[in-house]
């Protein structure tokens, strides 16, 4: 039996800190928040680890060491905490906010091709959106045909892509942190030895950037499994957390310094965001005299990594939201299965949410480049919603102290961690809310401006409200169940 406790108690801090820094970190945090802040994102990128990373991670690790047999993951925590219907609402808010997650990514497969085979970012700023959301609702419904088959191998393939992922984003480190020191390339930001590069402006502006901030490093739950695999918890558990903030602020903060040597802080390009890390490793291959090896390098490892994502999270959160379904919130026809375990209904209404959030915003938004920074912006608007149920998990537990124990606790008085909850509670809905005001110049498109305003209002509530609309629903339909 010991022998067994041991062998269950094998993860260290290191392998904590490694296994979590995969999981919730990549090159495109870097290009994206750059686009927003430039070099001032270093600043930013310092205060969100220390004010907003940190505490978060130190509560998912208490509350996956509480609940170390739950299976459900912040539903779970949420059911045991509370009630059914607010685990129902937290499953539901896991699977909806997927839904602009998926609407993207075909957009991703096909920029990356595009570097792969042309050698350019002309497509995201020469194309239709109403002729490359056409193509990317092909592309997503075959994926939904796709993903009803066996996602065994995409999800091997997808680990490939991980590891890939992870080695272009250090590689870029090194490579762009050193490239004007070994190639005499020309630093593009003036004045970057001057400590006031680096201090953003803290006004109405910044403050609508700050979501991207927070979608960049959310996601700590994924590691919550470890918790009660980590030797030691109470001791390596944190050790490793801080040491996992430490690297994401190290990979960071010397990604947005080797992306202010290639592109000037003061005047950053409008399609960065899509291209940005295509244009980056193309600079750094002339530098090093390896023409486009690096951008064909990560438009194969970016079209590996968004297709397998595309596949694997149509599927994975939806088995999330159906497979623990209260038959008081979930209408039973959506669990229906096919003969390959299928829940076919669940995937035609996950198909029509994510073909209207395809097909919409092709009509009113002016310009590809504009639509894709729409789009991502509007997941750094609605993916931090999930984050919430986190931190009224933890609030709740706080709560509860005597009625749960747990090897590892992020801080032992309750109002102290209660206080952590309710700050990181308020940071996250403070910045989702100033997100939804649109990045562009609104004197430049007014029409386009008001146009991604009321999506990015609309788009939250509309889900919230089909949230509500199911139990309604599934009052009515599931009689028969609900009287057995």
């Amino acid at each position: 039996m010991l022998e067994e406790n041991y062998d269950a108690k094998t993860f260290r801090w290191w392998n904590i800190a490694l296994v979590a820094f995969t999981a919730v970190w990549g090159l495109n945090n870097v290009i994206n928040n750059y686009a927003n802040q430039g070099l001032g994102v270093i600043t930013s990128w310092i205060l969100i680890m220390v004010l907003y990373f940190v505490p978060y991670a130190l509560m998912v690790g208490q509350l996956g060491s509480t609940f170390k047999d739950s299976e459900g993951g912040v539903s779970s925590w949420v059911k045991a905490l509370s009630n059914n219907r607010l685990a129902y609402f937290t499953a539901w808010t896991y699977w909806i906010v997927h839904i602009p997650y998926l609407a993207q990514k075909p957009q991703l497969i096909m920029i990356s091709l595009s570097w792969l085979f042309k050698g350019n970012g002309s497509f995201i700023n020469t194309a239709s959106p109403i002729i490359v959301q056409g193509a990317s609702l092909i592309i997503f419904l075959v994926f939904v045909w796709v993903s009803t088959k066996s996602t065994d191998f995409l999800s091997k393939l997808g680990s490939l892509a991980g590891i890939l992922m992870f080695t272009m984003s250090i590689l870029f480190i090194i490579l762009g942190v050193s490239a004007p020191f070994i190639t005499k390339a020309t630093i593009a930001t003036p004045n970057m030895t001057d400590i006031h590069t680096y201090i953003p402006k803290f006004n109405l502006q910044y403050f609508t950037t700050v979501s991207m901030l927070i979608f960049a490093v959310g996601g700590a739950e994924k590691i919550s499994p470890y918790v009660n695999k980590t030797k030691n918890a109470s001791k390596e558990f944190p050790l490793g957390m801080i040491v996992l903030a430490t690297m994401v602020a190290v990979s960071a903060v010397l990604g947005s310094f080797a992306m202010g040597m290639i592109v000037d802080s003061n005047h950053i390009p409008q399609d960065l965001m899509a291209n940005g890390a295509y244009q980056a490793f193309q600079y750094l291959g002339n530098s090093f005299h390896v023409g486009n090896l690096f951008v064909w390098l990560y438009a194969i490892t970016m079209a590996l990594a968004s297709a397998t994502a595309l596949a694997i999270s149509i599927d994975a959160p939806l088995r999330m939201l159906l497979n623990d379904a209260d038959k008081h919130f979930i209408p039973k026809a959506l669990s229906k299965k096919n003969k390959n375990g299928v829940a076919v209904n669940g995937y035609i209404m996950t198909a029509i949410l994510v073909s209207i959030l395809i097909i919409v915003p092709a009509i009113g938004i002016n310009g590809m480049n504009d639509l894709y920074n729409w789009m991502l912006n509007l997941n750094a608007i609605v993916m931090p919603m999930r984050y919430l149920w986190v931190f009224f998990a933890y609030m709740l537990l706080t709560r509860q102290l005597d009625k749960y124990q747990s090897e590892y606790m992020f801080v032992k008085n309750k109002y102290v961690g209660f206080g952590f909850g309710l700050w990181c509670f308020i940071l996250t809905s403070f910045a989702c809310i100033l997100g939804m005001i649109p990045k562009m110049n609104q004197a430049n498109d007014p029409s386009s401006w008001w146009f991604q305003l009321a999506l990015n209002i609309a788009t939250p509530i509309i889900f919230i409200l089909l949230g509500l609309i199911l139990p309604a629903i599934a009052k009515r339909t599931n009689k028969n169940e609900l009287i057995d």
